[in-house]
């Protein structure tokens, strides 16, 4: 045996002494009786009835904000990192690609960021916006856009929030069906609006976050355009020299109207008041361990999206910092940051993040597959650290526990914590459910905690968390403390209530985080959402769940995810996604079914690296990825490979196309 190995005996030996059993599981739901639709209602088992506050006399957002400002006047709140060059790299195939050399972080303390958040409310008065018209937020995540949803609150002006990625016709819908009359936009964003200018209906002032190279732009919509355009940074000016009184919020006024990334069919605007959104942050407060000033947030997720901008409100609001980031240069080999030049993560060292699945699944896979490039000892070593931490996180006692997982930290893991700046204590992953796989990888290679929510725009977020001190996985935890969470049978589907052991049905979310509906869209609003006779405001998901005996919600199915073919089989997409993604070809997958065909249809993106060194051991030719992804053999390559499961064959699942997400010509 390797001495090595043998010297890491003592330290499992004693860990095994000192561990104890796991302690039996404690009950985090309840159930409750509750009005409306008969069902299997579940409370957090903490709080009696729905929290609406945390802040004593605070009832909107633009109050929890002035109030955390003037607590914690000199403590760092937005951090933008300094942009010192952009610089094209030529791959081998003669493309050209943006890389970023970037700087450290430049830090605005709270009450910088509130003198501009004043400034910009009163310049957007000054500039001309009236109080009872709306402005729109068109742009990446960034500190100007929470300052101007800030300032935006200050005034009561409803500000419409849409994804910077929309697509020409959403955001035509989008900016029209609101009536909106201001937009806040960066550089790309601004030439999507010239594009579609003469489609808009009511915008009159355009106010541009200053960019390097987006002077032609502006040129160009100064020329082309009606608008009134003007910096950021002029706005802020106008405000400051001619200061406008606040117009504070009631609790009941819309805050945000968020559209929906409009994955099928048109964008639906949900309407947010200021007591939706402050009932799902105070339900955080009480899970999330000690959030507080010395907290330090990375900030890279969409604000369009309910998930960062209720994240960020948060760490407002506990005198913590946010620093902002992108997807695409997180760590120090992200696609756009300059070889030598460290990430995000790197730069910032957070200590907390929010994230997606997708996310989550790319750093696993990364992981593993540098630990399989290195091969001999250094991957032995790793395989022997993360299945012996397996095997306790599994709760096993003869796992790795106490001294041999100080060991295997010091030893193995503390590198890969250095991917997200070695400091990170809480990650919470929301969106669609994380696998177990990916939740256990992540918990023992990064050392902490990850909680699980589940929500939807419709309900601020807010819905199921799990708690730090919950290790199980493919659960999504226990009702937050502002919402009730009520199953109720779906016999079409096969899930009732009654079933055994665990009763199952569509998840029903009731509580003061339930938004008021859809935007000008009554008769949607109407089919899912329902007051019941108790005065309780409940949102149908569609999504399939089954509670478990601690009161804990797992997700298991979708409504609209059900589609019956023309056999009569029914078929879950979703779970035949989740059993084709595991292939190493597949870098995304979408399933689609017909009810007048027998069998489903996979449209595939191909993962570039995994493709490209299979072609390299045929000896497959090809002149770039486009092409290599139109080889016969190429597609049946990786057909073979989602075949691989007992589950599917070739007769079942027919691959459409194989391809690369880079340009329309792809």
């Amino acid at each position: 045996m390797n001495p090595y190995f043998v010297g890491l005996l003592v330290p499992i030996a004693v860990s095994l002494l000192l561990q104890k059993r796991r302690k039996a599981h404690k009950m985090r739901g309840v159930p409750i009786d509750v009005g409306g639709e008969p069902g299997y209602a579940i409370r957090n088992y903490r709080f009696e009835h729905p929290v609406e506050t945390h802040w004593e006399g605070v009832t909107t957002l633009a109050e929890l904000f002035e109030q955390s400002c003037k607590e914690y006047v000199h403590m760092p709140l937005l951090g933008t990192r300094k942009l010192i060059s952009r610089e094209e790299e030529l791959s081998p195939d003669g493309r050209s690609f943006e890389k970023l050399h970037l700087g450290e972080y430049d830090w605005k303390c709270y009450a910088e960021v509130f003198k501009s958040a004043c400034n910009f409310a009163s310049g957007l008065i000054r500039l001309g916006h009236q109080k009872s018209e709306r402005v729109a937020i068109f742009a990446e995540t960034r500190a100007e856009w929470q300052i101007a949803l800030q300032a935006c609150f200050r005034q009561n002006i409803t500000v419409v929030t849409i994804y910077a990625s929309l697509g020409e016709e959403a955001l035509c819908h989008s900016l029209n069906e609101t009536e909106v009359t201001t937009v806040v936009c960066g550089q790309k964003e601004l030439k999507k609006m010239i594009d579609i200018s003469a489609q808009l209906d009511t915008v009159k002032r355009v106010i541009y976050i200053n960019e390097e190279g987006i002077s032609a732009e502006v040129s160009l919509a100064q020329n082309s355009t009606s608008w009134i355009i003007e910096p950021f940074e002029e706005v802020d000016r106008l405000g400051n020299e001619a200061p406008v009184d606040a117009n504070m919020p009631l609790p009941s006024d819309v805050a945000v109207i968020m559209y929906t990334s409009g994955s099928t069919g048109l964008p639906k605007g949900v309407m947010m008041t200021h007591r939706n959104v402050l009932a799902t942050l105070s339900a955080v407060m009480t899970i999330v361990p000690e959030i507080g000033r010395k907290d330090v947030y990375l900030a890279y997720l969409p604000l369009a999206h309910i998930l960062e901008l209720a994240a960020e409100a948060l760490i407002a609001a506990v005198g913590a910092s946010i620093g902002y980031g992108s997807p695409l240069t997180l760590t120090d080999t992200s696609n756009k940051i300059k070889k030598g030049t460290l990430g995000d993560a790197s730069a910032l060292r957070p200590t907390l993040m929010t994230t997606v699945p997708a996310i989550l699944d790319r750093v696993r896979d990364g992981v593993r597959k540098k630990v399989d490039a290195k091969g001999g000892v250094a991957k032995q070593l790793f395989d022997v650290a993360y299945y012996r931490r397996l095997a306790a996180v599994n709760g096993s006692w003869l796992g790795a526990w106490g001294l041999e997982k100080l060991l295997w930290d010091m030893l193995v893991f503390k590198k890969v914590r250095a991917v997200l700046g070695g400091k990170i204590r809480f990650v919470l992953s929301g969106g669609a459910p994380l696998s177990g796989d990916t939740q256990r990888f992540i918990n023992i290679c990064l050392g902490v905690p990850i909680g699980q929510g589940y929500g939807l725009t419709e309900t601020c977020a807010g819905g199921t968390f799990s708690e730090y001190d919950d290790p199980s996985v493919g659960r999504v935890g226990a009702p937050l403390p502002c919402s009730y969470i009520k199953l109720i049978d779906w016999s079409e589907g096969g899930y009732l209530t009654s079933d055994s052991p665990m009763p199952r049905g569509e998840i029903v979310i009731g509580g003061p985080n339930v938004t008021k509906g859809y935007f000008k869209n009554e008769a949607k609003t109407n089919e899912v959402y329902k007051d019941d006779e108790r005065g309780m405001r409940w949102f149908y998901s569609g999504d399939i769940g089954r509670f478990h005996p601690d009161g804990c919600l797992e997700i298991i199915d979708r409504k609209k995810d059900i589609v019956k073919l023309q056999h009569g089989e029914y078929v879950s997409l979703g779970k035949v996604e989740a059993a084709l993604i595991v292939s190493p070809y597949v870098e995304n997958i979408m399933i689609h079914a017909d009810p007048f065909h027998s069998y489903c249809v996979a449209l595939v993106v191909a993962a570039h690296s995994e493709l490209e060194n299979w072609a390299l051991q045929q000896g497959v030719t090809y002149t770039d990825f486009a092409d290599l992804c139109q080889k016969p053999e190429a597609v049946r390559e990786v057909l073979g490979s989602l075949s691989k499961d007992e589950k599917f064959n070739s007769t079942d699942m027919h691959l459409l196309y194989i391809f690369r997400l880079r340009s329309k010509r792809d």
